[in-house]
Order: structure tokens, then C-alpha cells, then sequence
């Protein structure tokens, strides 16, 4: 399936459930893994993709984003 029609069917289905998801720790593998997947990362590699990893960008030293692809 190319990625236009993974996008679309990912799209509808957080249409359908996004009223009932209602914790980011249930969007993360509902909607966010299954997103970096059809990119093309593998997200249970951990060399490609880092849950919880500190940024230490600008102003935000030491805080963490939700996933750093690598």
C-alpha cells in the first residue's frame, strides 16, 4: 500500500476514535507510532526511534520530547 492510501487510513481512523481517546499515553500507540511507521522507522527499533528523549534544544535544556527519530 503506498503511503498516501497508509496516511488516509490512518487519518480515518483517528477520526473514529479520537473522541475516545482521551491520555496522550493512549494517542502515543494509537496514533503516533502507527505515524512514524508508515515513514518508515521502525518504532520498536531503538536505534531509530527514542521514546522520551532529552532534546536539549535552546531554551529547553534538559527537557524531554515524546520520540526523537534518528
Amino acid at each position: 500500500m503506498e503511503i498516501q492510501n497508509q496516511l488516509k487510513s490512518l487519518a480515518e481512523k483517528i477520526n473514529q476514535l479520537k473522541d475516545k481517546i482521551d491520555i496522550e499515553e493512549s494517542i502515543k500507540p494509537a496514533f503516533v507510532l502507527p505515524f512514524i511507521n508508515i515513514l518508515g522507522y521502525d518504532s520498536f527499533n531503538p536505534t531509530e526511534v527514542v521514546p522520551e528523549f532529552t532534546a536539549d534544544i535552546g531554551l529547553k535544556k534538559g527537557e524531554k520530547v515524546d520520540y526523537a527519530i534518528f
